[in-house]
Protein backbone atom coordinates (compact mmCIF):
# COMPACT_ATOMS: atom_id res chain seq x y z
CA UNK A 1 0.00 0.00 0.00
CA UNK A 2 0.89 3.39 -1.19
CA UNK A 3 -0.39 6.75 0.32
CA UNK A 4 -0.85 10.46 -0.59
CA UNK A 5 -2.45 13.40 1.35
CA UNK A 6 -4.72 15.60 -0.57
CA UNK A 7 -6.65 18.12 1.36
CA UNK A 8 -5.46 16.96 4.36
CA UNK A 9 -6.57 13.22 4.06
CA UNK A 10 -4.53 10.52 4.02
CA UNK A 11 -5.39 8.45 1.07
CA UNK A 12 -4.32 5.01 0.83
CA UNK A 13 -4.09 3.29 -3.00
CA UNK A 14 -2.76 0.00 -4.70
CA UNK A 15 -0.91 0.25 -7.63
CA UNK A 16 0.22 -2.05 -10.69
CA UNK A 17 1.64 -2.39 -14.11
CA UNK A 18 2.47 0.46 -16.63
CA UNK A 19 0.68 1.88 -19.44
CA UNK A 20 -2.08 4.50 -19.64
CA UNK A 21 -3.53 5.36 -16.18
CA UNK A 22 -6.44 3.69 -15.15
CA UNK A 23 -8.35 4.47 -11.63
CA UNK A 24 -10.60 2.19 -9.94
CA UNK A 25 -13.35 2.90 -7.40
CA UNK A 26 -14.97 0.94 -5.09
CA UNK A 27 -18.68 0.94 -3.61
CA UNK A 28 -19.91 1.39 -0.33
CA UNK A 29 -20.67 -1.17 2.62
CA UNK A 30 -16.87 -1.08 4.01
CA UNK A 31 -15.68 -2.14 0.10
CA UNK A 32 -11.96 -0.56 -0.17
CA UNK A 33 -9.08 -0.94 -3.14
CA UNK A 34 -8.76 -5.11 -2.31
CA UNK A 35 -12.16 -5.10 -4.01
CA UNK A 36 -10.40 -5.13 -7.45
CA UNK A 37 -7.85 -7.83 -6.66
CA UNK A 38 -9.18 -9.31 -9.97
CA UNK A 39 -8.74 -5.93 -12.19
CA UNK A 40 -5.27 -4.97 -10.70
CA UNK A 41 -4.20 -8.48 -11.53
CA UNK A 42 -4.96 -8.72 -15.03
CA UNK A 43 -5.10 -4.85 -16.92
CA UNK A 44 -1.59 -4.25 -15.38
CA UNK A 45 -0.45 -5.82 -18.42
CA UNK A 46 -1.32 -3.06 -20.44
CA UNK A 47 -2.82 -0.15 -18.03
CA UNK A 48 -1.15 1.50 -14.75
CA UNK A 49 -3.77 0.53 -12.86
CA UNK A 50 -4.57 2.35 -9.64
CA UNK A 51 -7.42 1.56 -6.83
CA UNK A 52 -7.84 4.09 -4.28
CA UNK A 53 -9.06 3.71 -0.68
CA UNK A 54 -12.26 6.33 -0.76
CA UNK A 55 -11.95 8.63 2.67
CA UNK A 56 -13.51 6.66 4.84
CA UNK A 57 -12.41 3.26 3.51
CA UNK A 58 -9.44 1.00 3.96
CA UNK A 59 -6.09 2.62 5.28
CA UNK A 60 -7.24 6.35 4.20
CA UNK A 61 -8.54 9.09 7.14
CA UNK A 62 -12.28 9.14 7.68
CA UNK A 63 -14.16 12.53 5.96
CA UNK A 64 -15.97 15.42 7.50
CA UNK A 65 -19.29 13.73 8.54
CA UNK A 66 -20.98 16.12 5.72
CA UNK A 67 -18.99 15.43 2.94
CA UNK A 68 -20.89 15.35 -0.25
CA UNK A 69 -20.83 13.28 -3.29
CA UNK A 70 -18.59 16.66 -4.78
CA UNK A 71 -16.33 16.74 -1.89
CA UNK A 72 -15.10 12.49 -2.91
CA UNK A 73 -14.96 14.00 -6.32
CA UNK A 74 -12.92 17.04 -5.32
CA UNK A 75 -10.25 14.55 -3.15
CA UNK A 76 -10.09 12.04 -6.47
CA UNK A 77 -9.16 15.15 -8.38
CA UNK A 78 -6.55 15.88 -6.01
CA UNK A 79 -5.71 12.57 -5.90
CA UNK A 80 -5.15 11.88 -9.46
CA UNK A 81 -3.41 15.20 -9.74
CA UNK A 82 -0.65 14.23 -6.90
CA UNK A 83 -0.18 10.96 -8.56
CA UNK A 84 0.34 13.30 -11.70
CA UNK A 85 -1.86 11.02 -13.58
CA UNK A 86 -3.03 13.23 -15.96
CA UNK A 87 -6.21 12.47 -17.65
CA UNK A 88 -7.07 8.66 -16.45
CA UNK A 89 -9.62 6.03 -18.02
CA UNK A 90 -12.10 6.18 -14.48
CA UNK A 91 -14.18 2.86 -13.55
CA UNK A 92 -16.17 3.09 -10.58
CA UNK A 93 -18.56 0.31 -9.33
CA UNK A 94 -21.46 1.25 -6.82
CA UNK A 95 -20.78 4.34 -5.09
CA UNK A 96 -17.40 4.90 -7.16
CA UNK A 97 -19.70 5.33 -10.29
CA UNK A 98 -21.17 7.78 -8.74
CA UNK A 99 -17.78 9.63 -7.44
CA UNK A 100 -17.03 9.14 -11.27
CA UNK A 101 -19.90 10.98 -12.23
CA UNK A 102 -19.42 13.84 -9.92
CA UNK A 103 -15.97 13.62 -11.32
CA UNK A 104 -16.88 14.19 -14.76
CA UNK A 105 -19.19 16.92 -13.62
CA UNK A 106 -17.36 19.00 -11.40
CA UNK A 107 -13.58 18.35 -13.47
CA UNK A 108 -14.56 17.60 -16.72
CA UNK A 109 -10.83 17.85 -18.14
CA UNK A 110 -9.92 14.96 -15.37
CA UNK A 111 -11.35 11.75 -16.80
CA UNK A 112 -10.00 9.93 -20.46
CA UNK A 113 -13.36 8.13 -20.57
CA UNK A 114 -15.75 6.42 -17.80
CA UNK A 115 -16.69 3.14 -17.13
CA UNK A 116 -20.10 3.14 -14.48
CA UNK A 117 -20.44 -0.17 -13.09
CA UNK A 118 -23.50 -1.42 -11.01
CA UNK A 119 -24.15 2.85 -10.91
CA UNK A 120 -26.17 5.68 -10.21
CA UNK A 121 -26.83 9.33 -11.03
CA UNK A 122 -26.74 9.35 -7.12
CA UNK A 123 -29.55 7.82 -5.26
CA UNK A 124 -31.89 10.54 -5.49
CA UNK A 125 -31.10 10.74 -9.15
CA UNK A 126 -32.08 7.22 -9.58
CA UNK A 127 -34.07 5.56 -7.29
CA UNK A 128 -37.75 6.96 -5.88
CA UNK A 129 -37.68 8.70 -2.62
CA UNK A 130 -39.43 6.52 -0.12
CA UNK A 131 -36.76 3.34 -1.55
CA UNK A 132 -33.44 6.23 -0.92
CA UNK A 133 -35.30 7.04 2.68
CA UNK A 134 -35.58 3.18 3.59
CA UNK A 135 -32.20 2.25 2.78
CA UNK A 136 -30.80 5.75 4.65
CA UNK A 137 -32.68 4.74 7.87
CA UNK A 138 -31.33 1.10 7.42
CA UNK A 139 -27.30 2.22 7.45
CA UNK A 140 -28.33 4.33 10.23
CA UNK A 141 -29.70 1.76 12.80
CA UNK A 142 -26.84 -0.45 11.34
CA UNK A 143 -23.37 2.05 12.14
CA UNK A 144 -24.94 1.27 15.99
CA UNK A 145 -24.54 -2.17 15.66
CA UNK A 146 -21.44 -4.66 15.77
CA UNK A 147 -20.53 -4.85 11.84
CA UNK A 148 -20.38 -9.13 11.96
CA UNK A 149 -24.49 -8.72 12.77
CA UNK A 150 -25.51 -6.45 9.59
CA UNK A 151 -23.16 -6.77 7.19
CA UNK A 152 -24.36 -10.55 6.01
CA UNK A 153 -27.61 -9.07 5.65
CA UNK A 154 -26.39 -7.04 2.67
CA UNK A 155 -25.32 -9.79 0.71
CA UNK A 156 -28.88 -10.63 -1.20
CA UNK A 157 -28.30 -7.32 -2.48
CA UNK A 158 -24.98 -7.77 -3.83
CA UNK A 159 -24.58 -11.48 -4.92
CA UNK A 160 -27.17 -13.33 -6.93
CA UNK A 161 -28.61 -16.37 -5.21
CA UNK A 162 -26.45 -18.89 -7.00
CA UNK A 163 -22.98 -17.03 -5.89
CA UNK A 164 -20.62 -19.55 -4.64
CA UNK A 165 -19.60 -20.08 -0.52
CA UNK A 166 -16.26 -18.92 -1.32
CA UNK A 167 -17.34 -15.76 -2.70
CA UNK A 168 -19.63 -14.89 0.01
CA UNK A 169 -17.19 -15.36 2.66
CA UNK A 170 -14.54 -13.42 0.45
CA UNK A 171 -17.11 -10.73 -0.20
CA UNK A 172 -17.68 -10.73 3.65
CA UNK A 173 -14.09 -10.89 4.82
CA UNK A 174 -13.35 -7.38 1.98
CA UNK A 175 -16.30 -5.71 4.25
CA UNK A 176 -14.80 -6.41 7.55
CA UNK A 177 -12.91 -3.32 7.81
CA UNK A 178 -15.85 -0.84 7.76
CA UNK A 179 -15.81 2.22 9.30
CA UNK A 180 -19.40 2.36 10.31
CA UNK A 181 -19.74 6.40 11.00
CA UNK A 182 -17.64 7.05 7.43
CA UNK A 183 -19.85 4.01 5.42
CA UNK A 184 -23.25 6.01 6.63
CA UNK A 185 -21.17 9.42 4.94
CA UNK A 186 -20.48 7.57 1.77
CA UNK A 187 -24.55 6.70 2.17
CA UNK A 188 -25.96 9.88 3.10
CA UNK A 189 -23.85 11.27 0.07
CA UNK A 190 -25.09 8.99 -2.46
CA UNK A 191 -28.52 9.91 -0.96
CA UNK A 192 -28.23 13.44 -1.39
CA UNK A 193 -26.69 13.68 -4.79
CA UNK A 194 -29.23 14.10 -7.90
CA UNK A 195 -26.96 14.14 -10.73
CA UNK A 196 -29.51 13.51 -13.45
CA UNK A 197 -28.72 17.31 -14.69
CA UNK A 198 -25.08 16.38 -15.36
CA UNK A 199 -25.55 13.61 -17.31
CA UNK A 200 -26.04 15.08 -20.90
CA UNK A 201 -22.98 17.23 -20.73
CA UNK A 202 -20.67 14.62 -20.20
CA UNK A 203 -18.23 14.30 -23.03
CA UNK A 204 -15.73 11.74 -22.67
CA UNK A 205 -16.35 8.13 -23.73
CA UNK A 206 -18.53 6.31 -21.40
CA UNK A 207 -19.32 2.94 -20.65
CA UNK A 208 -22.66 2.01 -18.58
CA UNK A 209 -21.82 -1.72 -17.22
CA UNK A 210 -24.10 -3.46 -15.43
CA UNK A 211 -24.92 -7.12 -13.67
CA UNK A 212 -27.57 -8.71 -15.36
CA UNK A 213 -29.11 -9.59 -11.72
CA UNK A 214 -28.75 -6.95 -9.80
CA UNK A 215 -30.88 -5.57 -7.42
CA UNK A 216 -29.07 -3.21 -5.42
CA UNK A 217 -29.16 -0.64 -8.58
CA UNK A 218 -31.69 -2.74 -10.80
CA UNK A 219 -31.54 -2.66 -14.71
CA UNK A 220 -34.00 0.17 -15.49
CA UNK A 221 -31.12 2.55 -13.29
CA UNK A 222 -28.78 1.87 -16.09
CA UNK A 223 -30.71 1.87 -19.04
CA UNK A 224 -31.46 5.67 -17.78
CA UNK A 225 -28.11 6.49 -17.78
CA UNK A 226 -27.35 5.15 -20.71
CA UNK A 227 -30.16 6.81 -22.60
CA UNK A 228 -28.65 10.31 -20.75
CA UNK A 229 -25.13 10.29 -21.53
CA UNK A 230 -24.52 11.29 -25.00
CA UNK A 231 -22.71 8.41 -26.99
CA UNK A 232 -23.13 5.97 -23.69
CA UNK A 233 -22.80 1.79 -24.56
CA UNK A 234 -24.03 0.19 -22.51
CA UNK A 235 -23.01 -4.17 -21.98
CA UNK A 236 -25.14 -6.19 -19.53
CA UNK A 237 -23.52 -9.16 -17.71
CA UNK A 238 -25.05 -12.47 -18.06
CA UNK A 239 -25.87 -13.91 -14.34
CA UNK A 240 -24.13 -11.21 -12.64
CA UNK A 241 -25.40 -9.24 -9.75
CA UNK A 242 -24.34 -5.49 -7.77
CA UNK A 243 -20.32 -6.98 -7.63
CA UNK A 244 -20.31 -8.18 -11.23
CA UNK A 245 -16.25 -7.44 -10.84
CA UNK A 246 -16.00 -10.33 -8.17
CA UNK A 247 -19.08 -12.34 -9.23
CA UNK A 248 -17.82 -12.57 -13.31
CA UNK A 249 -14.51 -11.36 -13.18
CA UNK A 250 -13.47 -12.74 -16.98
CA UNK A 251 -16.24 -11.03 -18.94
CA UNK A 252 -16.67 -8.36 -16.16
CA UNK A 253 -12.41 -7.33 -17.50
CA UNK A 254 -12.98 -8.60 -21.07
CA UNK A 255 -15.66 -6.26 -21.25
CA UNK A 256 -13.19 -3.57 -19.65
CA UNK A 257 -10.49 -4.40 -21.49
CA UNK A 258 -12.42 -4.23 -24.97
CA UNK A 259 -14.11 -0.78 -24.47
CA UNK A 260 -10.29 0.82 -22.91
CA UNK A 261 -9.00 -0.31 -26.35
CA UNK A 262 -11.24 1.59 -28.49
CA UNK A 263 -11.07 4.73 -26.82
CA UNK A 264 -8.43 7.24 -28.28
CA UNK A 265 -6.81 10.49 -27.08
Amino acid sequence: MDSVTVSGLTITYRRAGSGAPLVLLHGGFGFDSRSWAPQLDTLADAYDVVAWDAPGAGGSDDPPEDFTLGDYADVLAGFVAALELGRPHVLGLSFGGGVALALAARHPDVPRSLVLAGAYAGWSGSLPPDEVDRRLRRAADDVNRDPHEWLPEYLPGLLTPSAPDALRRRTLDLMSGVHPRASLTMLEAMADADLRDALGSVRVPTLVLHGELDVRAPLPVATALHEAIPGARLVVLPAAGHLSNLETPEAFTRTVRAFLAGVRG
